[in-house]
């Protein structure tokens, strides 16, 4: 195709000259740009000098029949716009001249550039191009511009007027071809409105239904549905909160669109976001705009009606699908992410309200206040895939391990109806929480990663896997990440603040404490951390202040008794611990926490076994298997059997979570070859507990049992040394004792930690060196200076010491 000369593609008027090509005006020398819809209005009105243009077929010319939008407001903003430009005005038009009510017309003087003429009064002239149907060319991007002259006498004779329009024709239609093809091209190579590194910030939803069911409801729903694009990137809440504290606000003022505006400019945003939802009869009307933060621009609009309330979400879902095309996202993306919002939530809008509530009460109250609002949720619609494995989380953390089993399995079944990014959500869930299978989740974690590389949710639990499989360094950079994107997630300060306590960083982990402290971030689980570096420094008083703290604090007060149940068989104050042990029982009975109860029970049951008491153990293991046998329990009491001596049961249960959990981590990594081990020293086979035991040697600090937050480190360690023991190899056992010693951050008050000392004394004599004998069994019973007198394994203890005088 041949390109014209420059000459054809140019055109003046008065001191401007418009090149077609660019949409550039240049005037005095100066180039001003001009695009958009003042640029498509100036070739409108070009293309029909003198004529009236109405305000109904610009309207039509320059937005979609399927868009809302303030069209009064935003045609007289690009008319002004271009007057502006052109140094133009209403009241002395020397262009631009507004027929009130009905349109506008072009009455300046249109020169082609390079003619050496100028044509007074000539306009551009561009009748409608023929089409032929049979055959289609493609667009042109310029071929030539006749300028002509129009008739001016009324009278002229019919003969004339016909020649003129066979001249002008042929020229005139390339002219209108021309036109279109330079504005299709402009139109198609104009930047997006919106990059990925840009942020959105979404407001409130205007509500004026008079229903309180809209009230954050669509907000939210607009978030998830935005949320599944890797393109769109939403302001986090935190930074929300944080630029109305700047602005003097609290951060749970209404987010009007004036505040959101404000916030989106403070924030360096690029579009702030508002929707509106009012009554139209028994119909409702839903509206979105996305507005050009430092402009007010008016990026994209849309509006559609529902004809019930049951249709509000899904008439929703489709208007944001619309909405993420026109702030520039890829189509290829949308298809791949576009779930509609009704079924990655639900149709029912009461039950999605009482999810977005959960979600509020949760971030105000904690994860127990929210355990109701998600059970009205699934009770509304059983179909409501993101509202179990929300639950399945919470339970997690609650020490409901099977209540947590039970609605993470029914979320896996349910996740072909979610988005992409829920679907990751559930699926590592499902992979960490139900099968344990840690490498895996991690596989999906990574995966979640690539795909959204803004998120942050990932990384979290990312951490969590690393420290389960003892990989601390690991974790802490997850964590640390994670904490670097989302600076307000309490999960994430509570979860570095027990990995550095492992890694024996104390004074990094008080140092994020007081920042959470600084921030206002005092969660809950944020005590047991701080419990957790208290017990790691011998902190007597600090630890029993953060009980005290916690005293009738449903949901949490049983946790921080059970870990001072731990802390007073640390000492060997038995008696002590027993009875902190009924007080965490009966709290955890009392905040309805059945699974966490006989948790706190079968603990008490293997700490017995621990200290010799294999009666005990072997009744408390049995008593607490009666009210349930969840994996944790099981596990725990196939231990508890095993060191009380009951190698017969203890065999059959772990032959029976090996045939429950043939692909668990942790199961078959950590926990069978400890189980195993120990049932192997009660037939006095050491060398083979050696053997079983080297599987587990990489998980060793790790282990967090599938209750969340609650560790058992060392203890393939601690069985390693009885069995080298045994062997009378001391220097071996010496050295997997001594691991407790080197990781006191991990072990804080696990009561093995005390016992390791023992072992370690028992080690050095074992080996001849007396001197360090001497110091290991005085460091013990000066550890155990208050212990109660009656434990077996303390009357062994000192009948040894005796003997090395």
């Amino acid at each position: 195709m041949s390109v014209p000369p420059k000459s054809q593609r140019q055109v003046r008027f008065g001191a401007f000259e418009l090149d077609l090509r660019t949409a550039e005006l240049r005037t005095n020398g100066h180039v001003l740009t001009l695009q958009g819809q003042p640029f498509q209005i100036l070739i409108l009105l070009m293309e029909r000098p003198g004529e009236l243009v109405s305000r109904e077929e610009l309207k039509k010319a320059l937005w979609a029949s399927d868009t809302f939008v303030d069209f009064e407001h935003n045609l007289n903003k690009a008319v002004n716009r271009l007057r502006e430009a052109l140094h133009d005005s209403a009241e002395h038009p020397k262009f631009v001249e507004t027929l009130p009510r009905r349109g506008y017309r072009w009455i300046g003087p249109v020169i082609r550039n390079g003619n050496g003429s100028a044509l007074g009064e000539s306009h551009l002239v561009v009748p409608e191009a023929e089409h032929t149907p049979e055959k289609r060319t493609e667009p042109q991007i310029l071929t030539d511009v006749d300028l002509v002259r129009p008739a001016t006498s009324l009278d002229a004779s019919e003969g004339r007027r016909q020649k003129f329009w066979k001249l002008a024709i042929p020229g005139v239609g390339l002219a209108a071809a021309l036109i279109a093809g330079v504005f299709l091209i402009i139109y198609l190579r104009r930047a997006p409105p919106l990059t990925e590194k840009d942020s959105i910030v979404v407001a409130d939803f205007v509500n004026t239904t008079g229903d309180p069911v809209f009230d954050e409801t669509l907000k939210q729903g607009l978030s998830v549905e935005l949320s599944q694009s890797p393109f769109l990137n939403l302001l986090p809440d935190h930074r929300v909160r944080e630029t109305l504290k700047l602005m003097g606000r609290a951060p749970e003022d209404p987010l009007t669109p004036e505040v959101a505006r404000e916030i989106c400019v403070r924030s360096s945003s690029k579009v702030m976001l508002a929707g509106s939802i009012s009554s139209l009869g028994s119909q409702y009307v839903i509206g979105l705009k996305a507005v050009n933060c430092d402009s007010g621009e008016v990026f994209a609009q849309e509006q559609v009606q529902a004809a019930a309330k049951e249709e509000v979400l899904k008439v929703l879902s489709q208007e944001t699908t619309r909405l993420r095309r026109k702030l520039g996202e890829s189509l290829s993306s949308i298809r791949r992410f576009d779930v509609p919002l009704y079924q990655i939530t639900t149709p029912s809008l009461d039950a999605w309200k009482a999810f977005s509530t959960a979600d509020i009460a949760r971030a105000e109250r904690g994860d127990g206040a929210a355990i109701p609002f998600l059970q009205r949720a699934t009770e509304l619609d059983p179909n409501f895939a993101m509202a179990h494995a929300y639950l399945g989380s919470l339970y997690f953390d609650l020490q409901e391990p099977s209540l947590s089993t039970a609605s993470m399995k029914r979320a896996y079944d349910l996740r072909d109806r979610v988005s992409e990014n829920e679907r990751f959500y559930i699926e590592s869930h499902y992979y960490h929480l139900v099968t344990g299978e840690l490498e895996k989740a991690n596989q999906v974690y990574e995966q979640f990663a690539q795909t959204y590389p803004r998120s942050r949710g990932h990384l979290i639990n990312l951490g969590i896997t690393y420290a389960s499989m003892g990989q601390n360094e690991k974790a802490l950079t997850a964590t640390i990440e994670a904490l670097r994107r989302h600076p307000e997630s309490y999960n994430a300060y509570a979860d570095l603040v027990a990995i550095y306590t492992n890694l024996n960083r104390l004074d990094d982990a008080r140092a994020t404490y007081q920042k959470m402290l600084e921030n206002k971030r005092d969660y809950p689980n944020a005590h047991v951390s701080l419990y957790g570096i208290a017990a790691a420094l011998g902190d007597a008083a600090e630890m029993r202040r953060q009980v005290a703290w916690a005293n009738g604090k449903v949901g949490i007060e049983d946790i921080l008794l059970a870990q001072q149940t731990d802390t007073e068989a640390f000492y060997g104050r038995l008696g002590e611990a027993r009875e902190f042990s009924r007080r965490a029982i009966e709290s955890a009975q009392r905040a309805g926490k059945r699974e966490a109860a006989v948790l706190w029970q079968m603990n008490e049951a293997l700490r017995e076994a621990e200290f010799g008491n294999r009666q005990l153990a072997r009744h408390g293991a049995a008593t607490a298997l009666a009210v349930a046998s969840t994996r944790d329990l099981q596990t725990l009491a196939a231990l508890t059997l095993a060191q009380s001596g009951d190698a017969r049961r203890a065999q059959i249960m772990s032959d029976d979570l090996v045939r429950r959990y043939p692909l668990d981590t942790l199961i078959n990594g950590y926990w069978l070859p400890t189980i195993r081990a120990v049932i192997e020293l009660d037939h006095n086979n050491p060398a083979e507990a050696v053997k079983l035991l080297q599987r587990a040697e990489s998980y060793e600090l790790g282990a967090v049992l599938f209750t969340a937050g609650w560790v058992v480190p060392l203890r393939p360690a601690y069985v390693r040394g009885e069995a080298y023991l045994r062997l009378r190899r001391g220097k071996d056992a010496a050295a997997e004792y001594q691991k407790f010693v080197d990781h006191w951050g991990a072990v804080r008050n696990f009561p093995l930690g005390a016992l390791a000392r023992l072992g370690l004394a028992r080690a050095y004599a074992m080996q001849g060196d007396s001197a360090k004998a001497h110091t290991a069994y005085h460091d013990f019973l000066t550890l155990w200076k208050d212990a109660d007198p009656d434990i077996p394994i303390l009357k062994q203890a000192k009948a040894e010491y005796a003997k090395l005088h």
